[in-house]
């Protein structure tokens, strides 16, 4: 079996330490936030869910032990550069996303979809909008933002009105719509749990094990959709 370090032991981190073995996996290292990073030697790659604020550090630490390292942590991207230089100082491997869930991943392009065809239909105005469980800290969540820049970047380029809710304990709830004064698009996707972001960060870890030639920083759609876009 391959060997995994999880960086961050969380909720999230327990449960991919339960599922690990599913994808090939047994658990070479537990780091929680703060923790030393000496253990993780020898890993074949690592998972971090951890906090925003330390996601460049963790991954600097991680590729300079040559290993390779999926990112699920949201609310990062100010530090964007900060790792990319990393990841090319080290010739690393690394693949991110904002939500690992294949279903969200499938979502937002669907939502690109639909912003590329309204595009030139000016009588359509758009709005995104979530809502998250209260421990989550990040708000508009990273994968809001996501799908906002994904429909900015499909050609949308009118004002997309976006918010988003923190309450209970939901596990996360992503809708994108369309209005005009004929009609209303609705794109919805909500998550029953996060059992599915730890199979979609172990489907990652798997893949990039499988391709130790494949280096870079990559999103998660890039290797899900690869070959077939």
């Amino acid at each position: 079996m391959n060997k995994l370090a999880i960086v961050g032991y969380g909720k999230m981190g327990r449960m991919i330490e339960q599922l690990a073995p599913q994808y090939d996996f047994e658990i070479h290292a537990r780091i929680d936030v703060g923790g030393e990073f000496a253990s993780v030697q020898g890993a074949d790659v690592a998972i971090e869910f951890t906090q925003p604020d330390a996601v460049a550090e963790n991954v600097e630490k991680l590729v300079a032990l040559r290993i390779p390292v999926i990112v699920g942590t949201t609310g990062w991207s100010a530090q964007m550069d900060r790792v990319r230089a990393a990841i090319a100082k080290n010739d690393a491997q690394m693949i991110w996303a904002p939500n690992f869930s294949v279903g969200v991943t499938v979502f937002s392009k669907l939502v690109s979809e639909a912003a590329r065809l309204l595009a030139a239909e000016p009588d359509y105005a758009a709005w995104a909008w979530e809502i998250h469980h209260s421990a989550k800290k990040d708000a508009q969540s990273g994968t809001l933002l996501k799908l906002v820049d994904d429909m900015k970047r499909a050609g949308y380029t009118r004002t997309i009105d976006a918010s988003s809710n923190r309450a209970g304990a939901h596990p996360g709830t992503h809708e994108v719509g369309f209005d005009s004064g004929a009609d209303t698009i609705t794109l919805r996707h909500t998550a029953r749990n996060r059992d599915g972001f730890a199979r979609g960060a172990l489907k990652a870890a798997r893949w990039i094990v499988d391709h130790p030639d494949q280096r870079g920083l990559l999103e998660f759609s890039d290797i899900l959709f690869r070959g077939q876009l």
